[in-house]
């Protein structure tokens, strides 16, 4: 078998050097000397026979065949890790540090609850939320920075494996005295014609998926564009317009009772919570416990 010509370590200067955007950050992320990494590089781009980057006083950045490369040295240190997880877990799959992400419309409403329920479960495992919108959840755990990623189901996770944690179904969220409101009747998406509903920044997943819903129940959007949850709630109170609220955000979000809320008639709309991990991953069973934990805390929530 012959040995190959690069090391582990320096592909990993080379992604460093990509994400960073320059050697000195990079050798700071990798904890080694500018000039030792730089040395480094300049042996891996030798050895491949290819420039990786174009350089200048000011900033570093990758050649068109750096960036096919360095993505491709991203896949061969995810393998490593997983290699390096698989043994550490064939001990205990349960122990050990486990990196998750979260989409902030999740975050503040389920993890405080699942906390506790993880420790009880699995003591020996330490979970790292990382905060994140979809697409950057995603493509950390394509990339092998994340374990495992809990969001809202969306199309194009058929490379994943993906466990429903909870149905989060929609609410109709409106200001006190709101006609949209007054009735005891389910809300319809119909009863939304000619509103103006008041939507997240462009980016969350929520807003997509209210988003069609409005454009069903031809809702007109607000010019303004919350960037929280919160931020929309404190609009609504102020009588900007109507919105869908999760009902997993209503105990946080409604916990003053600023708002009249009116559930929609069967079925209801909403968004599927799941986790989603990488196929191969040997952090699998320990997932599976998380999955299992934050089902019982949504029951309890």
């Amino acid at each position: 078998m012959t040995p190959h010509p690069f090391s582990l370590r320096q592909l990993q200067y080379a992604v460093a050097v990509a994400e960073t955007g320059g050697f000195r950050r990079a050798a700071e992320r990798c904890h080694v000397s500018q000039p030792s990494l730089s040395a480094q590089l300049a042996r891996l781009e030798s050895v491949l026979g290819v420039r990786l980057f174009e350089r200048d006083r000011r900033r570093v950045l990758p050649t068109a065949a750096g960036e096919e490369l360095v993505a491709r040295a991203r896949r061969v240190l995810t393998g490593a890790d997983d290699l390096a997880a698989a043994a550490a877990q064939l001990g205990d799959p349960l122990a050990g540090p486990l990196h998750l992400g979260v989409i902030p419309t999740v975050s503040p409403y389920l993890l405080p609850v699942a906390t506790s329920g993880l420790r009880t479960r699995c003591p020996r495992l330490s979970v790292r939320w990382t905060e994140d919108r979809t697409d950057g959840l995603l493509a950390s755990l394509r990339e092998g920075r994340l374990d495992g990623a809990l969001l809202a189901q969306v199309a194009g996770l058929d490379d994943l494996v993906s466990a429903t944690v909870v149905e989060d179904p929609f609410v109709l969220a409106a200001t006190h005295g709101h006609h949209l409101v007054r009735g005891r009747r389910p809300a319809r998406l119909a009863d939304l014609d000619g509103e103006t509903a008041l939507l997240l920044e462009d980016g969350h997943c929520l807003r997509d998926q209210a988003l069609a819903l409005c454009a069903r129940g031809k809702a007109r959007e607000a010019d303004f564009r919350a960037t929280s949850l919160s931020t929309l709630v404190q609009m609504v109170v102020g009588g900007a317009g109507v919105t869908l609220l999760p009902s997993m955000a209503l105990p946080v979000e409604n916990r003053r009772g600023e708002l009249t809320v009116r559930r929609f008639e069967a079925p209801p709309p909403g968004r599927t919570i799941v986790l989603v991990w990488r196929r191969q991953s040997p952090r699998a069973p320990a997932l599976e416990q998380v999955v299992a934990a934050l089902r019982e805390s949504a029951r309890r929530g």
